[in-house]
């Protein structure tokens, strides 16, 4: 009996140290075959040194770059050793280094009511804003004050590419959104001004992105952590993160959701998209729960994408049918924050950018900002759909926040922009493909429009202070009573309190019923179906029907920006 309860507890134990080791390897790192070697994101209980590399080293691994921000490291490492290395107990997560891709004329700034700040004087002077992107084409005349770039900084993350231009085109139009100045659209000959919300921020160029629009997780951390360094030397107070990724795991362990809170622990505003998957129905969800890490940290703002609908009024605004909705997958974080302006809008053109040689079309012709015909004149403008867009529009607006008040914490400037923010909207709208002719339906609840439009004059004017942190809060299903409940946090600025309360960030019509946000009728009927079980479940992103390269498939990646004809079309044309 003592020989057969002590065989018992060793296999018990074995089981359980088996366990607790694959609890630490990220599930599409899980199954590898042992003979390939795979790069590897390693984030340890703490600052890793010599000891630690040495550990990955004695199993076969190589060093390729320090992490410090997720207090980790990147190596190139036998797949075979990662199970032995998850053992260790200096190892805190193991994760692949994972691609990233871009979430990739007119009237943004009126939409968020941004000349009514210029008229004022706030146009960003003073603020610089870190653009972690596929390059900046810094020779633009829109990014320049008087003979000098306005990209005050420069550096490229890129395997093997050290240019810091933009090859892809991305970059170039984000920057334009944020900060352009419209020199080239601007005096006597032009019809029109072409002008991003912040025209006199500065830029820090940090390209993570390819000429085809794909980077990774350690690329862009590596930029973070860069964006971290600088911040007292430019004064960087913003990041835009114009790209995404699925989710994998909780936020709490994603090495890219990790970066971007030290970001934010560090004092910069960090402002991400949501997402390009509203539309995708995999899992029956009708683009729920398919919000793109690290827009699925609770700390960051992410942004979704409105349409201003051909017309510089924000009162016939409606949300895009191509924006991803939450909650977030796996953690089911309250998400997108707020929506702004990113439909079909017009901004720089990179000069050699693919984007313009791929899609011509998409070049805004001189002819509709000039009002005579000049022979030399070339374009240097084009137009893009997008949360990449709106996110770059929200990225201006907080530079605008922080050269009125540099006093400002990212938390208030989060809890201001998402108070003040529009409230106003139908209860659904559809939207049409162009190319297609597709129709698509939005229901307007806190996890397609978060808090509302971006409304940047109402922010300005605001002085409510954030004592706590802002973090997006969860949201809980009651399998009892069929609904979905708000969950704030005890540290978070959110709940009853007169200046916070959840229908004064979200809105009544947001936010359904007395406590209620969700019932189990609201989106899918019963919450048998499919996309119920995808969102709430517990094998809502890993089930046995769903494989890693299945979700990964379906989401917002740098490769699919490029080959799949549903985001094309998103990318190129946006809705109609």
């Amino acid at each position: 009996m003592k020989s057969t309860l002590t065989l018992s507890f060793l296999v018990l134990m074995t089981w359980s140290q088996a366990s607790a080791a694959s609890s630490k390897i990220a599930r599409d790192l899980q199954d590898r075959d042992p003979n390939s070697t795979v790069d590897v994101i390693v984030q340890f209980n703490g600052a890793p040194g010599e000891k630690q590399h040495k550990k990955v080293k004695d199993r076969g691994g190589n060093h390729k770059g320090d992490l410090d921000a997720v207090n980790g490291a990147l190596y190139s490492l036998p797949a075979a050793a990662i199970e032995q290395l998850a053992d260790d107990p200096d190892v805190a997560y193991l994760s692949a280094d994972r691609p990233v891709g871009a979430s990739a004329y007119e009237y943004a700034p009126p939409a968020i009511n941004g000349q009514i700040a210029w008229q004022y004087g706030w146009d960003g002077k003073g603020v610089g804003v870190a653009v972690i992107d596929s390059g900046i084409d810094a020779a633009h005349f829109d990014l320049r004050s008087g003979q000098s770039s306005r990209v005050v900084y420069a550096q490229s993350f890129v395997a093997g590419d050290t240019s810091t231009a933009d090859p892809y085109g991305h970059g170039t139009h984000v920057a334009g959104l944020i900060g352009g100045n419209g020199a080239s659209s601007t005096g006597t000959f032009f019809s029109a001004t072409l002008k991003g919300v912040a025209p006199a921020v500065s830029l820090i160029n940090l390209r993570v992105l390819d000429k085809s629009g794909q980077g990774t997780d350690s690329a862009v951390i590596a930029a973070l952590q860069r964006a971290i360094a600088l911040k007292a030397t430019y004064n960087i107070r913003v990041i835009n993160l114009s790209l995404g990724r699925p989710v994998f795991e909780s936020y709490t362990t994603d090495p890219l959701c990790q970066a971007v809170e030290a970001a934010w622990k560090a004092g910069i505003v960090v402002v991400v998209a949501a997402g390009n998957e509203g539309r995708n129905n995999t899992f029956g969800t009708s683009g729920y729960g398919m919000i793109a890490s690290p827009g699925n940290d609770p700390y960051v703002i992410t942004v979704g994408a409105m349409r201003t609908m051909g017309t510089a009024a924000r009162t016939d605004d409606l949300v895009t049918s191509y924006s991803s909705k939450g909650p977030s997958m796996i953690d089911h974080v309250v998400k997108p924050d707020l929506v702004a302006p990113g439909n079909r809008l017009g901004s720089l053109l990179a000069n050699f950018g693919r984007f313009a040689t791929t899609y011509p079309d998409n070049v805004i012709p001189v002819s509709d900002y000039v009002n005579t015909s000049f022979a030399f004149a070339s374009p240097s403008y084009y137009k893009l759909s997008g949360t990449s867009m709106a996110t770059a529009v929200a990225s201006g607006a907080v530079a605008l926040l922080l050269q009125k008040d540099g006093s400002l914490n990212p938390d208030t400037v989060k809890a201001r922009l998402m108070k003040t923010a529009t409230k106003s909207f139908p209860s659904n709208s559809t939207a049409t493909d162009p190319v297609t002719g597709q129709m698509f339906s939005s229901q307007y609840d806190l996890f397609t429009i978060g808090a509302g439009y971006l409304d940047i004059w109402a922010a300005l004017t605001n002085t409510d202070a954030a004592k706590k942190a802002a973090l997006s809060p969860t949201v809980r299903y009651d399998a009892k009573s069929g609904n979905v409940y708000l969950v704030f946090g005890s540290t978070a600025v959110w709940g009853s309190t007169a200046v916070w309360g959840s229908t004064a960030v979200w809105g009544s019509t947001a936010v359904w019923g007395s406590t209620a946000v969700w019932g189990s009728t609201a989106v899918w009927g019963s919450s048998t179906t499919q996309g119920f079980t995808a969102v709430w479940g517990s094998t809502a992103v890993w089930g046995s029907s769903t494989s890693a390269s299945k979700t990964g498939s379906s989401s917002l990646t740098a490769s699919t920006a490029i080959s799949s004809p549903e985001t094309i079309n998103i990318a190129i044309y946006g809705d109609k």
